[in-house]
């Protein structure tokens, strides 16, 4: 399975969501905000994501049910999703964000959460991984190892933008695009590993290499 234990969970949940990905989606908006404002929709949108996370980790069974989706269909879906997202930023397209000729609204708080809603705080990326990781085992200790890591790497997020905000407003294209490609690289084997994990589910079982 995908994850075993609070260490692995904290390390999935942070390279789908983590820092390298999230500063990302801030410096976007770095250019048009001031430190102040940054450091403020930081803490919003990281407040807003950790109730999504908590929310879907401790009701991952009640939301498969209802949608009636097995274990394996969900592993199966969110590899696919992983690797898609990771060819993108490879080749240096960022899927779930707007371009910068897409009407903005007038206050820049909520326009800045409507720009951070799939990339950030509803990214399906950690959905994905949240509901995944809450499966792994039925029992609400778990559920609660889960969201504390969950948890955890959004608070790393919030400290990150709140520390780099002066430097994110200036800091150049070209490095963000560099380090974009690096985090697409991982990404894409996380998805890799993730769809080969539905497939043992479902007793297709790959050859072990050496």
């Amino acid at each position: 399975m995908f994850v075993f234990n609070l260490s692995s969970a904290f390390i999935t949940f942070f390279a789908v969501v983590g820092p390298p990905k999230t500063l990302l989606a801030f410096a976007r908006l770095a250019s048009t905000r001031s430190t102040r404002e940054l450091r403020r929709l930081a803490a919003w949108s990281t407040v807003i994501s950790a109730a999504v996370g908590l929310v879907l980790g401790f009701t991952a069974d009640e939301v498969t049910t209802l949608f009636h989706i097995s274990d394996q269909s969900l592993q199966l879906a969110g590899g696919t999703i992983f690797f898609i997202y990771a060819v993108a930023l490879v080749f240096g397209l960022h899927l779930g964000t707007e371009s910068d000729d897409d009407e903005h609204l007038p206050n820049h708080m909520v326009d800045g959460i409507r720009e951070l809603l799939l990339p950030y705080i509803a990214s399906p990326l950690a959905i994905t991984a949240v509901l995944v990781a809450s499966l792994t085992k039925n029992e609400w200790g778990w559920k609660a190892v889960v969201t504390g890591a969950y948890l955890a790497v959004v608070v790393i997020n919030y400290v990150c933008v709140a520390l780099l905000a002066p430097l994110m407003r200036r800091t150049h294209r070209t490095s963000l695009e560099v380090l974009s490609r690096l985090l697409g690289l991982l990404l894409a084997a996380v998805g890799v590993e993730l769809f080969l994990n539905g497939l043992d589910g479902l007793g297709v079982h790959m050859l072990e290499g050496h």
